[in-house]
């Protein structure tokens, strides 16, 4: 059997290539992100602009009190340096008109802070003050060393002045015994001078008689007589001299 011709039925419409059907949202997608970015971009901009000129505002305005704060700080401290200024430039004149009338003393004082100043003498003081510092416990034991023998030679000394006070005493005790023995000896000297004083009457007394009596009997006589007379007579100036010699003591007889 023989089958006729067949019709073929028509072709479809021509279908896009799949890859390009993929791509096309693709992009509008990625277009659509585009514009949210550059949206979100321009507010965050903006908002960053508004923030700095808000932030530049108040930057500016806080720095306009604080210029004007420091304005009136330093007219305060322009007034302050000013009277501090008079204050100082008085006392440099003071200082001045009592230098300039003391001359001395300020150029021992000058002498003095240079002296001070300078690095040896500093050093040398330093070094004097420790070799001072140093010294000062040796000092010290002598020091206590020279008091224990002060006090040993004091008690010395207090026992040798008990010692001579007792001396003392014995001697003015010897002594008031020995002028009262020499007050008695000179009593007793007058009372022999007395005594001598009547046999120079007496022999006197016997001279007259004995020239009653035969020459060459009263020779022999009148001789030891007038020996007599004249010995009784020495003695009594020797004795008449040991009473003065006692009454220049101060001792009357």
């Amino acid at each position: 059997m023989s089958e006729g011709p067949t019709t073929l039925p028509p072709p479809p419409p021509a279908a896009q290539p799949p890859h390009l059907e993929m791509k096309t949202p693709w992009i509008d997608q990625a277009l659509q992100q585009a514009h949210l970015y550059l949206k979100t971009i321009e507010q965050a901009s903006e908002n960053a602009i508004s923030l700095t000129k808000h932030r530049l505002d108040r930057i500016l305005s806080t720095s306009k009190s604080h210029f004007n704060q420091t304005l009136d700080m330093l007219d305060d401290v322009k007034s302050e340096y000013r009277v501090y200024e008079d204050v100082a430039v008085g006392k440099a004149k003071e200082s001045i008109l009592v230098a300039a009338s003391h001359p001395l003393l300020t150029g021992g004082a000058v002498l003095g802070l240079g002296f001070l100043g300078l690095k040896r003498p500093r050093l040398f003081l330093y070094f004097k003050g420790m070799r001072l510092f140093m010294s000062e416990e040796a000092m010290l034991a002598k020091a206590d060393a020279r008091v224990m023998e002060l006090r040993k030679t004091i008690d010395h000394l207090k026992a040798e002045s008990e010692k001579l006070v007792k001396t003392t005493s014995e001697a003015e005790q010897e002594l008031k015994r020995g002028r009262t023995k020499l007050k008695q000896t000179g009593k007793q000297i007058q009372s022999v001078i007395g005594s001598a004083y009547k046999i120079e009457r007496q022999t006197g007394g016997l001279k007259d008689i004995l020239k009653e009596l035969p020459r060459r009997e009263a020779s022999r006589f009148r001789t030891q007589v007038t020996n007599f007379a004249s010995e009784t007579k020495r003695e009594r100036k020797a004795l008449s001299k040991e009473v003065s010699k006692i009454s220049n003591y101060g001792i009357s007889v």
